[in-house]
């Protein structure tokens, strides 16, 4: 590029389409194409529509679109900066999770053990002779299924719907019901995908802060005086910090919904893996709440399948969003399920994997204790261990060859601690709480 990058005159030289949408596609072509490398200063948005002869708000839209795509940054009186040619969006948590050599102990992801997940070989046999395989119909769920699920949710909802994956759910219901610019209301810490998903979708998320119990009263209290659309929250085992929401604490948070309009959107991620049973608000806030329950960390990850309850506007509302891709979740991984869900010996294996788990988290928590650092009651697939310096940690910890996950990206506000999955971890337990000890305090 021969003149200068913030050279505005140069720059609406080559802009055909003068709307908000064209300078924005042509300025990511620019990109792409290298004329605009990475580094590059922008022209102030006034000077930029001066020379354009349009509105500045029509630049800074489509500035902020670059923005959201992460192609550039920067904003305000310091301008804005081209920073790469990306071309579409990735999550900021979790497009930025590491890979890892085979010599390193991952503890970064909590996730199921595969060594132990039911085996699929009959219930996939089953599926493959289910009925109106291989259908284009759009059919919400199999009644299979939702005969199945309905034996253990928390309330009887309007409608039920199969979705691929609980993520998959919650990217549904985000883009299907919440605008851009709007305000969500999330529980502080949380699952690092929630947050992206929001943010993907231009949404805002405003942090209520936790304790033992679950959401503080008052910190939610504070975040619906904003009015947000949507309410999240995990209400049985949470998938950072393996607290449950006590009855108590969950009574005084309806006591609180019951003041505003927001959707209360119910993440039950854990799923099956939780020792505890099903718990949802439906039944004090049938047309509000949607339930997501996820069969990926207890039944595996393969069959991408979770169900979502709702009331029957809301599930046409998502079912509609869905008709631009996938229309339906897949009825061989439905019926699959259905089969999993009401097999005895599924049952029994599941409930093993529950004291397998329960097994593993305890045993690196006492060799935590050992190490005089204490990890509150809990149960699920990881622990939330505070420390002095999340980078400090990372770095500790990762010169010991093991990999954990930063707190921060499961944060909405500041925090420091990080992640540590259990569920994977079958020996080497006072290796790994030395290590955490020595990223904790410091010492060597």
């Amino acid at each position: 590029m021969t003149h200068g990058t913030d050279d505005a005159a140069w720059l609406a030289g080559q802009f055909s389409e003068i709307s908000a949408r064209g300078i924005a596609n042509q300025t990511a072509m620019l990109i792409r194409r290298g004329v605009l490398p990475a580094g590059a200063k922008l022209p102030t948005v006034r000077d930029l529509a001066y020379r354009l002869g349009i509105s500045p708000a029509t630049v800074s839209e489509a500035w902020s679109e670059l923005r959201h795509q992460r192609m550039i940054e920067g904003r305000g009186r310091s301008g804005s900066w081209v920073t790469g040619d990306t071309i579409g969006p990735r999550p900021a948590r979790t497009g930025t999770s590491g890979v890892f050599g085979n010599d390193v102990l991952d503890l970064s992801l909590s996730v199921p053990d595969p060594a132990v997940l039911p085996p699929l070989d009959l219930a996939l046999r089953h599926a493959a002779a289910a009925h109106n395989l291989h259908s284009y119909e759009r059919t919400p769920i199999l009644d299979s299924l939702r005969q199945a699920v309905q034996q253990r949710w928390p309330y009887e909802p309007e409608a039920f719907l199969a979705t691929n994956g609980g993520y998959n759910a919650f990217y549904s219901v985000v883009q299907a019901l919440i605008m851009p610019g709007a305000t969500v209301a999330i529980e502080d810490p949380t699952g690092m995908r929630l947050l992206d998903i929001i943010e993907d979708r231009g949404a805002r998320p405003l942090s209520v802060a936790c304790d033992a119990e679950g959401p503080l009263p008052e910190a939610l209290a504070q975040a619906l005086a904003a009015k947000p659309v949507a309410f999240v929250y995990q209400p049985r085992t949470h998938s950072v910090t393996g607290r449950a929401v006590s009855p108590a604490r969950l009574a005084a948070l309806a006591e609180i919904l019951a003041g505003s309009d927001a959707l209360i959107i119910e993440d039950d991620g854990i799923g099956e893996v939780s020792p505890r049973p099903p718990v949802s608000l439906g039944k004090l806030f049938p047309d509000r709440v949607i339930h997501i329950l996820s069969f990926s960390k207890s039944h595996g990850p393969d069959l991408r399948l979770a169900v979502l309850s709702s009331s029957a506007t809301v599930r046409r509302q998502i079912q509609s969003y869905r008709s631009f891709s996938s229309g339906w979740t897949s009825r061989l991984l439905q019926e699959t399920t259905a089969w999993l869900l009401t097999d005895d010996d599924t049952r029994q294996r599941l409930a093993a994997n529950r004291a397998l788990y329960a097994e593993r988290r305890a045993a690196l928590v006492a060799a935590l204790a050992a190490c005089d650092i204490a990890i509150p009651p809990g149960d699920g697939l990881s622990i939330w261990v505070p420390v002095g310096s999340e980078q400090f940690a990372l770095v500790t910890l990762a010169a010991r060859r093991i990999a954990v996950l930063p707190g921060s990206k499961c944060a909405v506000m500041p925090t420091r601690h990080i992640r540590v999955a259990t569920a994977i971890l079958a020996d080497r337990y006072d290796y790994v709480a030395e290590s955490i000890r020595l990223a904790v305090t410091g010492d060597g």
